[in-house]
């Protein structure tokens, strides 16, 4: 995918169906409407569903461990198709462990803690969420037909240039190997691990590969539509703590909690209030704006406004140009504005950077998990980013 420039610019609606290159628009994210009705784009036919393999059927190259990791300590970590069950569980528990990958790994320690959490199970402890995961996932991969669809989202011929991609109708794909990566949570990488260079790379409509058994991202389901505020959803807090680059969501905002007997043992007790995580990538220090605010819109699809004197300086400039929306947009399929002018939580060109290189001031998320935000939590709920 496309190198992530970060960002801190400004984010338009999209109100056609891609007819041309809107033009940049003085707008601030937090408070801008669309300019005209959003004309929906046609739904696409339904795809093929992935046929799951039987157990044991996929064979997966040993993982060698890194000894630079920073994963944190936790029991002996799933291998081979437990590591694959066990992160297809997370996801799709709302757990967000990142690139479902079999590579357990710091988001994934982070996705189960938060399991446990939930559950009421000690931190660290890997044995009721494998006994879930075991239960719940008995065929950890697939095999998955390219739908005809992905014609419409993939461009092999999309620039690198941002005078080029301006002109373009939307920032697709750049191949259906990419297409099918984020389809399945996963990355191409993976997928090559699973089938074969020669089969990824020479992918097209109607071919067929293996995939992790995960509930698919489908992206020929959004439209441009513009979430509205809902009353449960909108009273829910969603905290984003930069420092371990996790974002959870709560019922409300969470009260502190009060120890009776300090000095007697601590007991584990269910948190009910947690209902999502996910992991995110924060801007870099100086653009952070740590504090409490508010989700102020949340649009599918959004237009980019491309101003490098913004990203590099903070200040905007008239030299700009108008990103089309797709998933090789830097903000991704998705945008959620905050009250604070020019930052937002938005999806991503690339998911395998998540919690490795920084934006200019905004959240990133991977794109499956931004679409499913708007699910747990809705305009006028309250983020605060520490």
């Amino acid at each position: 995918m496309i190198h992530q420039l970060g960002l801190w610019a400004m984010i338009i609606f999209v109100s056609s169906a891609f007819a041309e290159a809107p033009r940049a628009l003085p707008v601030d994210p937090s408070d801008i409407t669309p300019e005209n009705d959003a004309v929906l784009i046609d739904p696409s036919p339904r795809a093929a569903e992935a046929k799951p393999l039987p157990p044991g059927e996929v064979t997966l190259p040993e993982v060698k461990p890194n000894p630079a990791s920073d994963t944190p300590e936790i029991g002996a970590l799933p291998k081979g198709e437990d590591a694959v069950r066990l992160q297809i569980f997370l996801d799709q528990a709302h757990f967000g462990p990142g690139v479902i990958d079999g590579k357990p790994g710091r988001f994934t320690i982070l996705a189960v803690n938060a399991w446990n959490e939930v559950h009421g199970h000690p931190s660290n402890d890997l044995s009721a969420v494998m006994a879930a995961a075991r239960k719940a996932v008995p065929n950890p991969f697939a095999l998955a037909i390219v739908p005809e669809v992905a014609t419409k989202w993939v461009n092999t011929k999309l620039s690198y240039k941002k005078a080029a991609q301006a002109k373009e109708k939307r920032m697709s794909y750049r191949s259906y190997g990419e297409f099918m990566s984020e389809r399945y949570h996963t990355d191409v990488d993976f997928l090559i691990e699973l089938n074969s260079q020669k089969q990824v790379y020479g992918l097209q409509p109607s071919g067929s590969l293996i995939v992790p058994n995960v509930k698919p991202f489908l992206i020929e389901n959004l439209n441009g539509s513009r979430y509205d505020p809902v009353e449960l959803l909108a009273s829910r807090h969603m905290v984003i703590d930069t420092k371990v680059n996790q974002a959870r969501i709560y019922e409300s905002t969470p009260t502190a909690l009060i120890v009776a007997d300090p000095e007697g043992p601590v007991q584990v007790q269910a948190n009910r209030a947690l209902v999502a995580s996910f992991p995110i990538t924060p801007g870099k220090p100086q653009f952070i704006k740590y504090g409490l605010w508010e989700m102020k819109n949340a649009v599918q699809l959004p237009v980019w406004r491309y101003d490098q004197s913004l990203l590099d300086t903070g200040k905007r400039s008239n030299n700009a140009l108008n990103i089309p929306p797709g998933p090789n947009s830097p903000v991704g399929v998705i945008w959620m504005g905050l009250s604070v002018s020019g930052i937002g939580v938005h999806g991503t060109s690339d998911p395998e950077t998540i919690g490795r290189s920084r934006s200019a001031g905004c959240i990133r998320m991977a794109n499956w998990d931004a679409t499913r935000l708007p699910d747990f939590i809705r305009p006028g709920a309250s983020v605060e980013i520490r």
